[in-house]
């Protein structure tokens, strides 16, 4: 799921767990807000997609798909994509995007998911892993739901970006809550976060059993500098999001020692 990333003024006030993060309140303005902004469209889908690569046959699951924006870029690169979202609002606007040519289902990360073992060949999540305090058992899903050589693509809030912006700051290498309110046609919603180091991300690839492939910190399209030059200005020099590809080793049935 892909946030609205403008930096919040102030973190004094704590979300009520209770209310935080409840999409399907928001779904429409959410949606609207995210299709064509810099943030999203000029950067964090690019970067995936350009991530990907030639997707063309493959199996894909978009884990957090939303209204399905990153759904269809994949589709119409020749993609067999299912999407799974929390939000059944999200999902409402999904159907309504992609039709019949994707299939979407209700389900939560933390969740055992509604697929065969081996189902895909890529997963991408967009912007949804930083929702999490503990990633554990979603990888190991993730895992189990790729078949042998797949690969999961995931892109997750910089942790240099939530360190910097708290006040008190954090220990870094503590995994910490965060919050704040996201303001969409003058109506605040409140958001929570779990912000992890680095390391600690890398340590929970590799504990599912990931191989990691690739962390970038990519610059934005190049066509968001004169559609957005503060926006592209920003994105260009500070970071953001990180992105990873990481990959189940391939099955060794077979091979010959």
């Amino acid at each position: 799921m892909e946030p609205v990333t403008d930096v919040p003024e102030s973190f004094a006030r704590p979300a009520d767990p209770a209310r935080a993060n409840d999409y399907d309140s928001f779904a429409e303005a959410y949606s609207a807000e995210t299709e064509n902004n810099v943030v999203n469209a000029y950067y964090a889908r690019p970067a995936v997609l350009a991530l990907a690569g030639d997707v063309a046959g493959r199996r894909i699951l978009d884990a957090g798909c939303g209204s399905g924006p990153l759904s269809a870029a994949l589709r119409d690169r020749g993609a067999v994509v299912t999407g799974i979202d929390g939000s059944t609002g999200m999902l409402a606007l999904a159907k309504r995007r992609l039709g019949d040519d994707v299939a979407l289902h209700v389900a939560d990360l933390r969740d055992r998911l509604p697929f065969d073992d081996g189902a895909f060949d890529d997963v991408v999540a967009s912007l949804v892993l930083h929702y999490l305090e503990d990633w554990g058992p979603t990888l190991a899903e993730l895992r189990r739901v790729l078949s042998p050589g797949g690969r999961l693509i995931a892109s997750v809030d910089h942790p240099i970006v939530a360190y910097t912006i708290q006040d008190p700051r954090p220990d870094y290498f503590a995994t910490t809550s965060y919050t704040f309110d996201w303001t969409f046609n003058g109506r605040s919603v409140p958001m929570r976060f779990w912000r992890k180091s680095l390391q600690a991300m890398t340590d929970a690839f590799t504990s599912a059993g990931f191989r990691i492939s690739v962390i970038s910190e990519p610059q934005p399209d190049p066509a968001a500098r004169e559609l957005f030059p503060d926006g592209f200005h920003d994105l260009s020099t500070k970071p953001c999001f990180l992105f990873f590809v990481v990959e189940v080793p391939p099955s060794t049935t077979g091979s010959v020692a």
